[in-house]
């Protein structure tokens, strides 16, 4: 099978890309930087802008599959920034599934898509999407998440996965803000310490991708659904981040800062960044106080039954390699 992959240059893509072809796929992958490393590997690497609809259709062709993986993430930036690559990009890639007789889409979305700022406890996907969001990266996933799914017809079947809080050895994302802003005394706990966060192991996500990308087909029972993706093992916010700080062998974060005044400061920040136009992002926003605050764990049951997805990592044995992995770095 013929695959092109958007964003094989992210931490979930390259890993995505490397589990396609040790399976003996063809692999195709799109991205705006330089990769050697997945071209030694095996793929035809294409460089280019999801914006740019000719750039996609020329990395799809005789593609039979795509997984658009790729996307703009963050908390923080101008709104038409991420609408070219979230909205503008997903377009694109319809575009070229129309064009190339794509047969088969699978969208990376995210959880946040339904997130309003308070507690999702045992979430499942009848969840709607909220009327108010927090940030662009929020608003711009949910419209392009809802395209994929409307997309979804007797020639192109279309499904998109909601992982939750990707991490391992590697990450530069969740583990690599935390072992950062620990390491610069900048990383506070809510009071609110009981609330459970659910993650997603990056082989678990991995194995998402291709169990949904060998289901996915005209008629098949995950045709234009969304699934909500993670380890199903949920655990207190304060042991996860301690958790991670202790394979890092870094030591435990016990300072905390009242759920009011995590949003206060994030409302603050967010108010004197934007009159002052500073582009990096904020030490706190209201984004990031609720979902410190709040509880977001998710009922993947869904997952299990129209995709036999099944966690194969545990967060321990997870939590293991990362261990592994930072006593591999040189001092």
């Amino acid at each position: 099978m013929k695959v092109l992959v958007t964003g094989g240059g992210g931490y979930l893509g390259g890993a995505v890309v490397r589990a396609l072809l040790a399976r003996g796929d063809e692999v195709c992958s799109l991205q705006r930087g330089d990769y050697p490393q997945l071209q030694k590997a095996g793929a035809q690497l294409f460089k280019g802008d999801l914006g740019d609809p000719q750039a996609v259709i020329q990395a799809s062709r005789d593609c039979e599959v795509i997984l658009h993986i790729a996307g703009k993430t963050g908390v923080w930036g101008d709104y038409a920034d991420y609408y070219r690559t979230n909205v503008t990009g997903t377009q694109s890639v319809l575009e070229a599934c129309k064009i190339n007789s794509i047969s088969k889409l699978v969208y990376t979305s995210s959880p946040s898509v339904v997130f309003d700022g308070t507690d999702e406890e045992n979430l499942d996907e009848t969840a709607p999407y909220p009327r108010h969001y927090f940030n662009h990266y929020q608003r711009t996933k949910a419209i392009a998440e809802q395209l994929v799914l409307a997309a979804n017809n007797d020639w192109l079947s279309t499904v998109a996965l909601r992982p939750h809080l990707i991490w391992g050895p590697g990450d530069p994302h969740l583990i690599g803000r935390i072992i950062n802003r620990a390491k610069t005394g900048r990383l506070r706990l809510a009071h609110s310490r009981g609330n459970l966060v659910d993650t997603t192991f990056i082989d678990n996500a991995v194995h998402a991708h291709l169990a949904a990308t060998d289901r996915l087909g005209p008629g098949a029972t995950c045709a234009g659904k969304a699934y909500f993706i993670s380890n199903g093992e949920p655990l207190p916010m304060s042991a996860l981040i301690n958790r991670i700080l202790d394979a890092a062998g870094m030591p435990a974060i016990n300072k905390t800062l009242p759920d009011k005044l995590l949003y206060l400061v994030g409302q603050v920040s967010e108010l004197v960044y934007s009159l002052l136009r500073i582009r990096s992002e904020p030490l706190m926003t209201r984004f990031i106080a609720r979902q410190l605050c709040c509880s977001h764990w998710y009922n993947i049951s869904a997952a299990r039954r129209d995709l036999d997805y099944q966690p194969r990592v545990t967060i321990e044995q997870g939590m293991q390699q990362l261990e592994q992995y930072f006593s591999r770095l040189p001092l």
